[in-house]
């Protein structure tokens, strides 16, 4: 498989503070990789190290290839970045806020064929302000693809959303990795990372402490002799609400 990110051995120290203390790990082309950890942890630290928008300390961080020390606006060109719904103006419409990120970019876009594939073609006119959390959250993804990236930095992108709005993002992740896109995201749900993520890093105190599938893990957790009292179920109550209610995205 080809490495598309390479992290060598991070720091980064904040006065006396080891926000990330020599980490290093690979992703590959395709894949989708979970940073995983408890608050505090550096899980944010390290991706906006690698989205070029916070400075290390020391280590070496590449982006398919290019150095975040020297290649700083081709990496820029490359990557797409969630940003926080404080990132846009809330009078605009969607169309007028796609066409200001394009020309950020200088790039010519379709505002119309972005919305479409996170399924908010009908809101183009609507204002920023007017959508629903699920909304706002597919249109802060639509605003990652108006570069055409090779990866997307997702920092906890289902955060506070029902679960209709949580599962239709699910979709639509695992829809662009299908697609070819690189895809490193952070979660705090630990349900969420089993089903997106080919590989997580589990993080805490600036370290990371492994590396593999969910699903090897989960294995290995099992065969050191780890057993739950409770018995697994075949369903959750996320599964029951999903059902009774639907999976249709409703406007708040």
């Amino acid at each position: 498989m080809e490495k598309i990110i390479e992290v060598k051995n991070l720091v980064k120290h904040y006065k006396k503070l080891e926000a990330v203390n020599g980490i290093s790990f690979d992703v590959f082309k395709g894949e989708i990789f979970g940073l995983l950890g408890p608050n505090g942890a550096g899980k944010t630290t390290t991706l906006e190290i690698m989205e070029t928008l916070r400075k290390k300390t020391k280590g070496e961080v590449l982006i398919d290839g290019l150095s975040i020390d020297k290649d700083q606006s081709k990496i820029k060109g490359i990557i797409g970045v969630q940003l926080q719904s404080a990132g846009f103006y809330p009078n605009l419409h969607l169309d007028e806020l796609i066409k200001l990120f394009a020309g950020l970019y200088n790039v010519e876009v379709n505002p119309e064929e972005i919305l479409k594939s996170v399924d908010l073609l009908e809101k183009r006119k609507s204002k920023f302000k007017e959508l629903s959390g699920g909304q706002k959250q597919r249109f802060s993804i639509a605003t990652t693809l108006i570069n055409r990236p090779k990866i997307i930095f997702l920092d906890e992108p289902t955060t506070g959303l029902d679960p209709q709005a949580r599962r239709n993002l699910w979709e639509l992740i695992l829809k662009f990795r299908d697609l070819g896109t690189t895809i490193m995201l952070t979660t705090h749900y630990m349900d969420e990372a089993e089903i997106l993520c080919d590989r997580v890093g589990i993080i805490d105190k600036g370290k990371i402490l492994v590396i593999d599938s969910p699903d090897n893990l989960i294995e290995d957790l099992l065969k050191r002799g780890f057993t739950r009292n409770r018995t697994i179920k075949e369903a959750t109550l996320e599964d029951v609400f999903i059902d009774l209610t639907g999976k249709d995205l409703r406007d708040e």
